[in-house]
């Protein structure tokens, strides 16, 4: 039986690009709404004992930071995006929020 990466048909967009500069996509993934959050009730509960209660809700994700050679090019964020649905993320109970170059 053979298994395949996940990644496997990825072009490797992370070339050397030059010295000095260095870009940053940011990934950002969350919990579906539909999915228990124990950890962001953690938080919730944490908060109130802390004395802060304006928050009604509370939800733990993941943020990814992923760096370049170089400036950040439209191929990288698109490698950048496959790269968040099929490893960065569990599609089956997480959502990729935005996948973005970093200001």
């Amino acid at each position: 039986m053979s298994h395949r990466h996940p990644l496997k048909n990825l072009k490797n967009t992370a070339k050397h690009k030059g010295k000095g500069n260095m870009g940053k996509i940011i990934v950002e993934v969350m919990p579906k709404p539909e999915i228990l959050d124990p950890q962001g009730k953690a938080i919730k509960g944490s908060l109130a004992r802390l004395g802060i209660t304006s928050f009604e809700h509370v939800r733990q994700g993941k943020r990814f930071e992923l760096t370049t050679a170089g400036d950040v090019t439209e191929a990288d964020l698109e490698t950048a995006r496959e790269a968040a649905e099929t490893l960065l993320s569990n599609p089956i109970i997480e959502d990729v929020i935005s996948v973005r170059k970093d200001a």
